[in-house]
């Protein structure tokens, strides 16, 4: 889909400098610019690019005045960088606006779904599912029986939705994700061996969440596993049965959370966090990247270390682990004194 700098500059509410009929196909990068491309320039240390860029259209700030000739058409925004993640929005739009049912798949016909459902091949809905207005099934994918979805969600590729579950509106799950697999429960016998604890419950996402490729999060034992509005997972993170999480809580790649956890709103969790089960994490909680959790933490907590605790206190730690060497080798000869202190004075 091809677009002149003109029609990019209505939708922006900005001020073409240059040939308005510059056509564009795609994005680039400033100092990756060719012909045919839209790119932008916001930060100062990209600026000499943009005298050498062979993009067709540059989006910039109202503020930029060239102090050499251009061979790209600029459109003057109040802020390019805000300007140029409106637009990315905009394309990834139209690049995503597909409708119909594609074959082969399969849509039951207890199934009922508003308009401008798109339903890629080789997917399945079950009986029923209620779909709400623009949801997006990619190929692959599968959702069980007496889900419902909300309005504006998009399931990419692989997506597994399991029964019973529920999905807010605005919703995207990415490649590969599992929703409502079995909470892992088992009771063990006394002979060794587990017997399986059913797990009845379901999962319940609310509005405004994103969940990143091959995620998964399980089924509730019963009652839910809650994903609150506002939550956004990385890839491969594991939530497990009857966990909640709150409003506007970010989570980084590699986490995992055991069963019955309850994590607060507005958190951050780095990368390869750890969470015990059972316990109970506070509003506004920073955990470092690699920590382990096995405790409740209060409210606006900021916590690092593999048993993690205070970070101001565990920094303090790491500078005297680093110096660990030296500080022994001056133990011992410390050590060393004192001995000598006691032979002189017991001579």
């Amino acid at each position: 889909m091809k677009f002149t700098a003109e029609q990019i500059a209505e939708i922006l509410e900005g001020e073409v400098v240059g040939n308005p009929n510059a056509l564009v196909s795609k994005l680039s990068k400033i100092e990756e610019g060719e012909e045919g491309a839209l790119t932008f320039l916001s930060n100062p240390k990209y600026q000499n690019f943009i005298y050498t860029t062979k993009a067709s259209v540059t989006i910039v700030n109202s503020t930029f005045v060239p102090d050499a000739a251009l061979s790209t058409t600029l459109i003057k925004v109040a802020d390019a960088y805000s300007a140029f993640t409106k637009l990315l929005e905009f394309y990834n739009q139209v690049k995503l606006n597909k409708t119909g049912i594609e074959q082969p798949s399969v849509i039951d016909e207890s199934v009922h779904y508003e308009s401008d459902l798109y339903l890629g091949s080789f997917s399945y809905v079950g009986k029923n599912v209620k779909l709400g207005t623009n949801v997006k099934i990619y190929p692959n994918s599968y959702v069980g029986d007496n889900v419902t979805i909300g309005d504006n969600v998009t399931l990419f590729a692989g997506v597994k939705v399991y029964s019973e579950t529920v999905i807010g509106n605005n919703c995207t799950v990415h490649s590969g994700s599992i929703i409502g697999s079995d909470g892992f429960g088992f009771a063990p016998n006394t002979d060794g061996t587990y017997s399986k604890i059913p797990q009845i419950g379901n999962v319940v996402i609310e509005d405004n969440v994103e969940i990143g490729a091959c995620t998964t999060i399980d089924r509730a034992t019963m009652g839910s596993t809650i994903i609150r509005k506002g939550v956004k997972l990385d890839n491969q993170i594991q939530v497990g049965h009857n966990v909640v999480i709150g409003e506007n809580t970010v989570i980084a790649a590699q986490t995992g959370i055991a069963g019955s956890t309850k994590i607060g709103k507005n958190g951050m969790i780095g990368g390869q966090v750890g969470f015990a089960g059972h316990i109970a994490i506070g509003d506004n909680v920073r955990i470092k990247a690699k920590s382990g959790i096995s405790k409740n933490v209060k409210d606006g907590e900021i916590l690092q270390g593999p048993v993690a605790f205070n970070d101001t206190n565990y920094s303090k730690s790491y500078i005297h682990f680093k110096n660990l060497p030296k500080i022994i080798t001056e133990i011992e000869e410390l050590k060393k004194e004192i001995l000598n202190l006691k032979k002189n004075y017991n001579g």
